[in-house]
């Protein structure tokens, strides 16, 4: 049993104490997946690998609710969704009027080029089909979510699911395909 899944053994049965102790264990692989993550972020993006790190951190232990994780892997899938909530977030903050949303960002060059310096709307797009996903299919939107949204592998999502790498490839060719034809119902497969 690893060192994580004894300490959140010990969150799951009233340790106060161990919640302190977690996130040394997970903290480096948290900030590298959420590194990660932001990479494929817009420019201009405010939030920082740091602060989703954070900020998730928060959500999964700061309530006074005690935690029912049963292992590593059912941790890291609670942080992905986490992360991918506050991400959403500050999506759709970044859109909103009262944020100045109605704005487009630019960068003007010595060429006077617009560089275009996100895809906000992609985003939200993305977040409705992954729940429209969730309906008919959850255990392919948490694959997503854990190849999107945190950036695991192959290898690093079928331990975090508990299932083969030949299903993970297989399920992320299908919900690639699906929310492909959900994003862009116009083009013909």
């Amino acid at each position: 049993m690893s060192e994580v899944t004894q300490v959140l053994k010990q969150i799951k049965q009233g340790d106060v104490a161990a919640a302190a102790d977690l996130l040394p264990l997970v903290y480096a692989e948290l900030r590298r997946l959420a590194g990660h993550r932001m990479k494929s972020e817009a420019a201009g993006q405010t939030l920082q690998p740091t602060a989703l790190v954070h900020e998730a951190y928060v959500r999964l232990v700061g309530t006074e609710d005690v935690p029912q994780w049963d292992s590593r892997g059912h941790f890291f899938a609670a942080a992905a969704e986490a992360m991918r909530r506050i991400l959403i977030e500050n999506a759709r903050s970044r859109q909103s009027l009262k944020r100045g949303g109605d704005f487009q960002r630019f960068e003007v060059t010595e060429e006077d080029a617009i560089l275009d310096s996100g895809d906000v709307d992609g985003l939200l797009d993305l977040d409705a089909a992954l729940t429209k996903l969730a309906e008919c299919e959850p255990e392919m939107a948490k694959l997503v979510e854990l190849r999107y949204f945190t950036g695991l592998s192959v290898d690093e999502s079928a331990k975090a699911l508990g299932i083969s790498p030949r299903t993970v490839k297989r399920n992320w060719a299908f919900a690639r395909a699906w929310l492909g034809r959900e994003l862009n119902p116009d083009e013909e497969a």
